[in-house]
């Protein structure tokens, strides 16, 4: 009997973004699935907390002196995923969309396809097709992904909280398509979204978090011709299906694709299919070289910038870009007892970036045209050394300015502290700084005004 292998090229990912704070598999609460497409590199595992147990003593008499040990299994270690997207905005084509495609829209709106990860993050609990992603339970602003004709923005007013909203995550391996291997990963949170600048790299977003445990949910899967078949068939498991069970459709035209079972109609099935539109599309990447930044001083008499008003003009060579939820994850450690993570918890939020720029001087202004040298020479000003807090506003423009028809990311952080810049010593000198974005008060989650996604066109 031949042994499967399954390849880690062969892996698709699947986000479940339920309606409910529950992780049952209620029809009411299942929510919606997406299909997000990642990249090589990813990860997932789950360890043990462990205590050791060691004796140091004398020799006896005899000469002997013990020197064994024991291992305790204390606690089951919060799972860690890890993995990377990218960049990957576009116009919903809703009632038009390609047969066999699920549709992120009703309306032609812009959506992207990694917009489930974001939504998790910034304290999402509810999605609907119409009205986007929104917070339910103690709304603030309630919206956090608003989806429209010409851009989709995202919120971040929703994200003080000491938990956030759990997502399931499915790593599926269908190396063999009649025997899939599928990793569960339930009550996932998103702790970390980084974004690199490699000049001559597509835009991704670099995501990991944590998850209660890792579940290895293959006997819970059909496979077949069928997206909503007889209530009576058995998954691979041999038990009934159920809702919650993943059905995968072999005979959709745009190959596999996955859908959720939920109840039976009295004779078979209902089911939900992954949103999967816009994933095998090559016209909605961004590419870094024409990435952008604003820089606008608060104050315009320490940093005049160009021509007194605050402007810095810095095009970059690279930089990075981080959002983090710095969670934790409680675990009870009982005597005599291995028990799983219990809940996460939030933790401060930091936003920080970095970036890098060619040391540049306009010749015909002479430090009067916001170039980067003209920056870290007002940085070190005597001015500015008077000043604990500097502050400006910056705005990344990942794929530049956002337009419509074409795909872009910007993100409006209002209040950043920079950091002294420091030089790169190599064929051509460069400058590179790290800034902190802040929001007005403590209690406020305005580090980042929005992010807003173009899209474009035709995909």
């Amino acid at each position: 009997m031949a042994q499967q292998l399954y390849f880690s090229r062969d892996t698709r990912l699947f986000i479940q973004f339920r309606n409910t704070t529950d992780q049952t598999n209620d029809v009411a609460g299942a929510g919606a699935v997406w299909e997000v497409p990642i990249l090589d590199g990813y990860s997932f595992s789950q360890s043990t907390n462990t205590s050791e147990i060691t004796l140091a003593e004398m020799e006896s008499t005899a000469g002997i002196s013990r020197r064994g040990r024991r291992m305790f299994t204390d606690s089951l270690a919060p799972a860690e995923w890890s993995f990377s997207t990218y960049v990957r905005p576009f116009d919903s084509k809703a009632g038009s969309a390609p047969t066999g495609i699920k549709a992120a829209d009703s309306a032609a709106e812009v959506h992207a396809v990694e917009e489930a990860l974001w939504a998790s993050m910034f304290g999402a609990d509810t999605y609907s097709a119409a009205n986007g992603f929104t917070r339910a339970t103690n709304a603030v602003s309630g919206p956090v992904i608003t989806p429209a004709a010409t851009e989709t923005t995202i919120l971040t007013t929703e994200s003080n909280r000491s938990a956030l909203h759990a997502i399931t995550i499915y790593f599926v391996m269908d190396t063999a398509a009649g025997n899939p291997l599928v990793y569960k990963l339930p009550e996932a949170v998103v702790n970390e979204a980084s974004i690199d600048f490699d000049v001559d790299g597509i835009a991704l977003i670099n995501w990991s978090g944590f998850a209660k445990e890792i579940i290895d949910f293959s006997g819970s899967v059909l496979v077949g011709i069928d997206p909503t078949p007889d209530d009576a068939v058995t998954t691979v498991d041999g038990t009934t299906i159920a809702a919650g069970d993943l059905i995968f459709d072999t005979d959709n035209a745009n190959g596999s694709a996955l859908y959720l079972a939920g109840a039976s109609d009295g004779t078979d099935m209902t089911s939900t299919q992954a949103i999967d539109e816009a994933i095998r599309s090559t016209k909605n990447f961004i590419r870094n070289r024409i990435s952008q930044v604003s820089i606008d001083a608060t104050n315009t008499t320490i940093f005049p910038g160009t021509g007194g008003n605050g402007e810095y003009s810095l095009v970059l060579t690279g930089g990075n870009f981080t959002i983090s939820n710095n969670i934790t994850y409680l675990v009870p450690e009982e005597l005599g007892a291995v028990n799983k993570p219990l809940e996460h918890v939030t933790g401060t939020r930091t936003v920080t970036g970095s970036a890098t720029c060619y040391l540049t001087l306009d010749d015909a202004s002479l430090g009067t045209a916001g170039t980067s040298r003209q920056f870290f020479n007002d940085l070190v000003s005597t001015q500015a050394m008077s000043q604990t807090v500097n502050e400006f506003s910056v705005v990344m423009k990942v794929g530049g300015a956002n337009a419509t028809g074409t795909p872009a990311l910007n993100i409006t952080m209002p209040k950043c502290h920079f950091e002294v810049p420091s030089h790169s010593i190599e064929d051509v000198i460069s400058l590179e700084t790290s800034f902190h974005a802040l929001p007005s008060d403590f209690g406020s989650a305005n580090e980042i005004t929005n992010l807003k996604y173009t899209a474009p066109a035709v995909y």
